[in-house]
């Protein structure tokens, strides 16, 4: 089987809709499974729902309506006939939604964040389902969270690969073209645990591995990997081929473009990564397999916005011994603070790092017990892998750079804009 994935970009409106159908026309879509997103921001706007049923309830009913209407646009472009069974399949999924928000009791926003973020991808995977059947391409729907065991860590899903390889091979027959959620799973309870932001990408490598899959492809509005991303650098250079321990790298990194976890699974199996256009789905795009790092040979630049710059120094000036190192990045760890650098001297030591969820502050107080705390926010983080004197001479302009780090083959920059 083929396994594609098609994001919240490449169905964000009807018109975006019929471009998928027309992709599939176009590359086939026999013993193929769909992994798809939901539709444009979709999350963004689930997010504000969360948001408002913890915080502001008197904008809760409006948040809702707009996730609705938004959906309720595209399916009346859709489809002409305004009785048809998906309106009232998508009016059931937003009543399931709205229930559950009336009779939750857990005050623990991830598990909350997961059963409402959910519907994203339930809705828009019920919505292309009904429009390929109508237009003659037929599909079978599946619940991912039938299929995708995790534990019980909201908002970022451990797999449990023993129990999702099973469900996936009894559940899935070849010669048969599949629809399906990416991003989700489900605890042993049944509820609803996502894979993590991008986690879509991770979903389609999941199910790749477990149906021993030909390949995967990750369809974009981009004509592959760039060697960085064109909204901060001109001049940008298509990638041809990377190899998977590259692209792991790239990935580890911050590479947009290909989720973290989705390189794993893939490489034990040396199942292949297509990266390509929904625009032009007929250009030969990116492919990750074994091969060649880099084709062609050019130094690559990955920027992680919105950084944490942490300077952490003893008050004594004594040593900073490695049980408090220790302790240090435990603290990061359970307030799921990842570490991007590191760059230490004998009485202090610096981390950048990713404080996605607001939780630094939890710690400060407690780090304060102990050491000199200081701390940039706002910082830009620059990594250029195969770098060069003139790569860095354009990240550095104009930008005052707070840390520079080397190894032999990547160069890590945090400057402050």
């Amino acid at each position: 089987m083929r396994v594609f994935k098609f994001g919240g970009a490449s169905i964000k409106d009807p018109q975006a809709v019929r471009n998928v159908l027309h992709v599939l026309q176009t590359v086939g879509y026999e013993n193929s499974l769909i992994i798809a997103s939901a539709m444009g921001k979709t999350t963004n706007a689930l997010e504000d729902i969360i948001n408002a049923y913890f915080k502001k309830p008197e904008e809760l009913k409006n948040a809702i309506q707009i996730v609705k209407n938004y959906h309720l646009e595209i399916m009346n472009e859709l489809f002409e006939n305004k009785n048809h069974l998906v309106f009232d399949k998508v009016n059931v999924l937003f009543g399931e939604m709205e229930f559950f928000l009336s009779m939750n009791k857990s005050p623990n926003y991830n598990f909350v964040y997961d059963q409402i973020v959910s519907y994203g991808e339930i809705v828009s995977t019920t919505i292309l389902s009904y429009f390929f059947n109508e237009q003659g391409i037929e599909t079978i729907w599946i619940d991912a969270r039938n299929m995708i065991k995790t534990d019980t860590t909201y908002r970022d899903g451990m797999v449990d690969w023993e129990k999702t390889e099973n469900n996936i091979k009894n559940q899935i027959q070849s010669e048969k073209l599949y629809i399906t959620q990416g991003f989700i799973g489900s605890d042993p309870n049944h509820f609803s645990v996502t894979l993590g932001r991008e986690g879509s990408d991770y979903s389609a490598a999941i199910f790749a591995y477990c149906l021993n899959a030909n390949s995967v492809t990750i369809w974009k509005d981009v004509p592959g990997v760039l060697n960085a991303d064109p909204r901060y650098f001109e001049d940008t250079v298509l990638l041809n081929q990377i190899s998977y321990h590259e692209a792991i790298e790239l990935a580890f990194y911050g590479a947009s473009v290909i989720h973290p976890k989705t390189l794993q699974p893939l490489q034990r199996k040396e199942i292949p990564l297509y990266v390509k256009s929904f625009v032009n789905p007929t250009l030969p795009g990116t492919s990750v397999s074994k091969g060649a790092d880099l084709e062609p040979a050019t130094a690559c630049f990955i920027v992680k916005k919105d950084q944490l710059m942490v300077s952490i120094s003893s008050k004594d000036f004594s040593f900073i011994m490695e049980n408090q190192v220790s302790d240090i990045f435990k603290m990061f760890a359970e307030q799921h603070i990842k570490v991007n650098v590191i760059q230490n001297s004998a009485i202090s030591f610096t981390v950048c790092v990713d404080d996605k969820f607001g939780n630094f502050e939890n710690i400060v107080e407690d780090l304060s017990n102990n050491f000199n705390i200081t701390y940039n926010e706002n910082v830009s983080l620059y990594t250029i892998r195969h770098f060069t004197e003139e790569a860095a001479k354009k990240v550095i302009a104009d930008k005052t750079v707070l840390l520079q780090q080397i190894n032999r083959e990547t160069m890590q920059i945090v400057t402050k804009e």
